[in-house]
């Protein structure tokens, strides 16, 4: 088990104007689970695929339990990689498939089966040992690829997008499996996804990519309530959060009903974000609004709204808890309650109010 960190990390691929990734610092404590999320392209599966030795390093270095590994070969970073796409042998079967990696290594065949059996039983798969892959369904096929990396026992878990092949039924059940197993292994894991539920579900700590820059790292309740900046906000969150350009003199204008603030950050012009459960319906609202779509999903409504905001049609998402009695085209009043966001003309400074 070992700490991972990144020291100004910056990859350049020849030929592109811009790093993949920037010179990138994070730490990532011994035994943490922590997610590397955001949208395509931005530099997290190259951040994960640095530290496995797949790309090299333009500058910066990557230090794996203290000691620098930027320039040392892939077998010899003692780390375990699970791919998005199995990477299963179809010649061999499950057993074999697991300790095909011991055996590379010259483990005896006893410890070797030893080890495979206790993995087995860890993953539920005793019953598959002699059955090939192309026998396995979705969710088990990735149970033996999480199998042949922890039989490996590595000081680190490497993992890129492993369960986007599931089907979203498996998938849940399989990222509530695999977060308990880590926590049972307590070995340090980077786990890479673009879909930000499940970063927020897994990780002890998200780390938000864009562009190859770190937006902010932090545990996924403080990134929904304390965003470091509006691309964060914009990302973190389902619904996402609705954002409104406003002008600050004092107070703020929603669809023409004003809001005092008493606190605000320099420059008029301002972002103004707020979540989906912030938002009140009712008849008697001061915000006037109408009611697009209504996605009834049992234990809560989304509820999508068109304001005239400025001149301009603006379309928000309300939270609200079932049964919610108004119809696409009725006419309904909007209330802010809670928590809100202000964030300045260049997207990076934030000022929290509570309304």
């Amino acid at each position: 088990m070992a700490s991972v960190q990144y020291e100004e990390a910056t990859r350049l691929y020849p030929g592109t104007p811009m790093p993949a990734v920037n010179a990138l610092n994070l730490l990532i404590t011994d035994g943490e689970l922590l997610v590397l999320v955001g949208p395509s392209g931005s530099g997290k599966s190259t951040a994960l695929r640095m530290l496995a030795g797949l790309e090299p390093l333009d500058a910066g270095r990557i230090l794996i339990g203290g000691n620098d590994v930027s320039r040392v070969r892939p077998r010899d970073r003692d780390i375990a990689m699970v791919f998005q796409n199995y990477a299963l042998y179809p010649n061999l079967d499950v057993a074999q498939n697991m300790g095909f990696a011991l055996k590379q290594r010259g483990v005896k065949k006893d410890e070797r089966m030893q080890r495979v059996r206790e993995v087995a039983k860890l993953l539920d798969l005793e019953p598959f040992l002699d059955r090939k892959p192309r026998n396995l369904s979705g969710g088990q096929r990735q149970r033996v690829a999480m199998g042949r990396a922890i039989a490996r026992r590595p000081q680190v878990y490497l993992m890129d997008e492993p369960l986007s092949n599931l089907d979203a039924k498996l998938r849940v059940q399989t990222r509530a499996e695999l977060v308990e197993l880590q926590k049972r292994l307590a070995v340090t894991t980077v786990y890479v996804t673009h879909d930000q539920v499940e970063a927020m579900t897994m990780g002890h700590r998200v780390a938000v990519l864009r562009d190859g820059v770190l937006q902010q790292c932090d545990a996924p309740s403080t990134l929904y309530h304390e965003p470091a900046n509006l691309f964060v906000a914009g990302f973190i969150g389902s619904p996402a959060m609705n954002m409104l350009p406003v002008t600050f003199d004092g107070s703020i204008r929603v669809a023409g009903a004003e809001i005092r603030i008493h606190e605000a950050l320099g420059g008029d012009r301002l972002t103004l974000g707020f979540r989906p459960e912030t938002i009140d319906i009712s008849d008697e609202g001061p915000i006037p609004s109408r009611v697009r779509v209504v996605e009834d999903l049992g234990s809560k409504v989304f509820v999508h709204l068109v304001i005239d905001h400025d001149g301009v049609e603006r379309r928000i998402v309300a939270k609200v808890d079932p049964p919610f009695a108004s119809a696409p085209d009725e006419s309904v009043r909007l209330t802010l309650r809670g928590t809100v966001h202000l964030f300045d003309s260049s997207e990076a400074r934030r000022v929290t109010v509570t309304l």
